[in-house]
């Protein structure tokens, strides 16, 4: 049986959320709108029309007789489209690339074309892309891509992810609850201590992801100033590209310099990045998969939403759905983070092509990222510990108690500690009485026996709470 085709949007139909290819720019399109100024073919379009301009403007800057300084009024001109792009100028690019079929060379004519009726700027037309190859101007612009990316929205996204999962670590510090190793009963903990090793484990990683610089190169076809070289001799145009390359924005790009490479940056430093954030993310999978157990036994509760249906037939369901979607979500990440970084530092002989394309999806990647962020900062916030079912568990497990009066036995020089609480406890259902005839029987201190028989399986949580509040 054949299905029936889904009717064809009319061409140049606008994109709308139930016709995007992508749910990024459909479902959950407002989600990651934060990244589209950066990660967009319009945000590409003007990192380049940015890196154009501050080396067009260094040149004039650089004590060559053909290129005079530019006048404070040209300067200002300059840096205003930049600031001032819009999508209404990447439009006009993309209507010169029609023409060229080449994107770089689009951003260059499109510059010049804002020279017109300007004599002055006119005149140095041809110092606009001078001695650069494309890669010159699509790495560093990739460059601050990332930059604008890591710190305005894939950080301050984690960083509540971060802050609210610390909130909850000092809240529940002192609510004892039972651990399940391997699944089975284990020495207790509190709530808090275990959202603390998150948020610990999830700092370190910020701070790699943060820590990691971004590279620009600007030196020409196969990174040897041959161009630069053939125009200037005696010019030392290594410290010049460096000195673009790392003065802050605007005047310069505020990257860290990248002396060595073939035609394109080695892309070494991307790689380091994007594993970075998918080191990140596999963490925050762990989490939301233990977060999930937790509301599937009851230690969770989750706040009701008026109107929303968890289940089409079974009414009484209140479906973890924000941890199954940050997961899902994350792994979608992952799967595109680890192939940039493992496909991005190959490139054959001194260049291919097989970067480009690749390095366009690099948006996707960071933007089911930061949607699962938000998946997990809805999540969490959902979330009111139910104490009842966690005292409950952990008060029908008293064999944890086990490990506190073997080692207190050993402490005492007791023969076979060990071996007497296996014989009571593994595998059996026990009681506080079964305990408490065992410790009686020891031959230890009066004042060592008091003191575990005090002991519960609340009461036996070690620095758990003073950890969770130091997180």
């Amino acid at each position: 049986m054949r299905s029936t085709p889904a009717p064809a949007a009319p061409a140049g139909t606008e994109l709308s959320p139930i016709s995007a290819l992508s749910p990024l720019d459909g479902r959950y399109a407002n989600r990651v709108a934060p990244l589209r100024p950066f990660m967009s073919e319009l945000g590409y379009m003007h990192r380049r029309v940015q890196v154009e301009i501050a080396w067009f403007i260094a040149l004039s800057d650089a004590g060559f007789a053909e290129f005079k300084p530019l006048s404070p009024g040209a300067r200002t001109y300059l840096l205003g489209l930049v600031k001032n792009f819009s999508e209404e100028d990447g439009e006009a690019i993309k209507a010169i690339e029609k023409t060229t079929n080449h994107d770089v060379k689009a951003v260059e004519y499109w510059i010049k074309s804002k020279f017109e009726a300007r004599p002055e700027l006119e005149r140095a037309a041809e110092f606009v892309h001078f001695a650069c190859t494309s890669e010159d101007i699509n790495n560093t612009s990739h460059a601050l891509q990332l930059k604008g990316s890591r710190e305005q929205v894939l950080l301050p996204a984690l960083d509540a992810v971060i802050a609210k999962l610390r909130e909850m670590a000092h809240a529940m510090a002192d609510v004892p609850m039972l651990s399940r190793t391997h699944g089975q009963t284990a020495s207790p903990t509190t709530v808090g201590k275990e959202l603390a090793n998150v948020v610990v484990r999830l700092s370190t990683a910020r701070e790699r992801i943060a820590g990691v610089k971004l590279l620009g190169k600007m030196n020409g076809a196969v990174g040897n100033y041959n161009a630069h070289l053939a125009a200037w001799p005696d010019f030392d145009w290594e410290a010049f590209s460096r000195k673009v390359v790392e003065t802050a924005e605007p005047l310069g790009l505020g990257l860290s310099f990248q002396p060595y490479s073939i035609q394109i940056e080695p892309h070494d430093y991307m790689a380091e990045l994007f594993d970075a954030v998918a080191r990140t993310n596999t963490i925050l999978i762990d989490l939301s998969r233990d977060i999930w157990g937790y509301v599937s036994v009851g230690y969770f509760k989750q706040k009701l939403k008026a109107g929303e249906i968890g289940s089409s037939t079974m009414p009484h369901k209140v479906n973890p759905i924000d941890f199954e979607n940050a997961e899902g979500n994350l792994g979608l990440a992952n799967a595109l983070l680890r192939h940039l970084s493992e496909k991005l530092p190959i490139s054959r002989w001194q260049r291919d092509l097989t970067d480009s394309t690749v390095l366009r999806n690099m948006g996707v990647a960071f933007g089911y990222a930061v949607l699962a962020y938000h998946a997990l900062g809805v999540g969490l916030n959902k979330l009111e510990l139910n104490e009842e079912a966690v005292a409950a568990d952990l008060d029908a497990s008293w064999e944890v108690l086990a490990e506190a009066i073997q080692t207190v036995m050993r402490r005492y020089g007791v023969q076979g500690a060990y071996e007497k609480l296996k014989e009571v406890t593994r595998g059996k259902t026990v009681r506080a009485e079964d305990l408490h005839g065992l410790v009686r029987s020891l031959e230890i201190p009066d004042a060592e026996k008091d003191r575990l028989l005090a002991m519960t399986p609340a009461s036996y949580t070690g620095k758990a709470a003073e950890l969770a509040r130091r997180s």
